[in-house]
């Protein structure tokens, strides 16, 4: 079974940790929706191209109408001034959208032009090719980089366009009609990009997450498999190395290391499936007494003491992996002879001890360094998401200490 498999499974954030019921249905939906259907919606989500501004050119009908009509006094260089205008506005709004042009010069310098022309037209032909300011309001809503833009160029067009109606004498509310829905016309654009705009970034920004999400559980995933199998082959191994040692003199201790092998083998195989099917909680006497059994058979004299009334299930199920953690390093690194377990519960707070009088867990024996390894790693990252702590080093006396502190609620329930 691999990481991506556990994942997909649905493996709670908390297997062996007390997580919630709440947390564990919204991580199983969540990986049961997977990634890759972030990856398809944010393919699905194609950025605008221009394309739903362009219909809008069918207003210059009315501006062709008047030159069809006879209204304007030159009908050829109107017509021609009008197709340069359907050109240049054509050309405005595809670059302002077009990954190539847009954070370049091209789409602001056509959009001048644009304007150039359609003062001109409406200057000299007035009547319907007043729209046409409501056209080049379109462009600017679409190459506006800012709000500040947007102001400094609808401003002078809207009034450029209230002007020009006044020239032509249509009227006070016909002119600001027109100043207004000039003004009106580009902001509407430029709201409706910005919003597609931060659609998309809260998109993109979900995708990041859910990756970060399963990169994460996927170290979770990897930091359970360390303590759920480590201490038990480590068990295996010890016992093995055992069952060798005494098999040519005394035959029937060494069928009981067997059968303890062939215990602790089952058992860590439920505890595999309880773990995978996420219904696997610690037990804290049940890990006491595999410790025990452990450095009993490592040739280790342990003495556990306990203190405090009981504690609830969650704080247990984290203290039962620090034992199950601390005690494989006293059988795998230590070297030592003797190790004590201390347990005791006061003043809101459960205090979990383990000392060795070995030579240091993780000392490098060159610069007397001591290293944290994984395991002890990942036991810190989880104690101090419950509001508790994990430190380890060298004892005061000599040897190996890892102590764990947990806070628990007064009535027998953990934060």
């Amino acid at each position: 079974m691999t990481v991506d498999d556990g994942i997909r499974l649905g493996i709670p954030a908390g297997t062996g940790a007390g997580a919630g019921a709440g947390e564990e249905r919204c991580r199983r939906r969540w990986w049961l929706r997977g990634s890759k259907d972030f990856d398809e919606e944010i393919e699905q989500l194609k950025g605008p191209d221009g394309n739903a501004l362009i219909p809008w050119i069918l207003m210059v009908i009315g501006p062709a109408g008047d030159i069809l009509s006879g209204k304007v006094a030159l009908p050829w260089l109107a017509g021609a001034g009008l197709a340069v205008f359907c050109v240049l506005y054509v050309a405005t709004v595809r670059t302002a959208f077009a990954e190539r042009w847009r954070s370049g010069p091209v789409p602001f310098r056509l959009l001048c032009a644009l304007a150039a022309v359609t003062l001109a037209l409406a200057i000299t032909c007035g009547d319907n090719f007043l729209l046409l300011f409501v056209l080049v309001s379109l462009g600017v809503g679409s190459v506006a980089k800012s709000r500040r833009h947007l102001g400094l160029m609808l401003t002078p067009l809207s009034a450029a366009a209230g002007i020009t109606a006044g020239l032509w004498h249509m009227g006070f509310w016909s002119t600001v009609s027109l100043a207004y829905g000039t003004f009106l016309s580009g902001l509407v654009v430029s709201v409706i990009i910005t919003l597609f705009h931060a659609v998309a970034q809260l998109k993109e920004t979900r995708q990041q997450l859910a990756r970060s999400a399963v990169a994460q559980e996927r170290m979770r995933f990897s930091r359970d498999l360390h303590d759920l199998l480590g201490h038990t082959l480590s068990v295996i191994v010890v016992k093995s190395e055992a069952a060798r040692r005494i098999a040519p003199r005394d035959l029937d201790a060494a069928l009981t290391q067997v059968a303890d092998i062939e215990s602790v083998g089952r058992q860590a195989l439920t505890e595999i499936r309880e773990a995978v099917t996420g219904y696997r909680e610690g037990s804290l006497s049940t890990e006491l007494d595999r410790a025990r059994s452990a450095l009993t058979a490592s040739d280790v004299d342990v003495v556990v003491q306990e203190s405090g009334p009981p504690l609830p299930p969650q704080t247990e199920a984290l203290l039962g992996w620090v034992v199950r953690e601390g005690v494989t390093n006293v059988i795998r690194h230590s070297g030592a002879s003797a190790a004590r377990i201390e347990l005791s519960t006061a003043g809101g707070r459960a205090r979990l001890t383990i000392t060795d009088n070995g030579c240091g867990r993780a000392a490098a024996p060159a610069t007397g360094v001591t290293r944290t390894g994984t395991g002890l790693r990942g036991l810190t990252e989880r104690l101090a998401a419950a509001g508790g702590s994990l430190t380890s080093g060298p004892a005061a006396g000599g040897g190996f200490r890892v102590a764990a502190v947990l806070p628990v609620e007064d009535g027998g329930t953990a934060p």
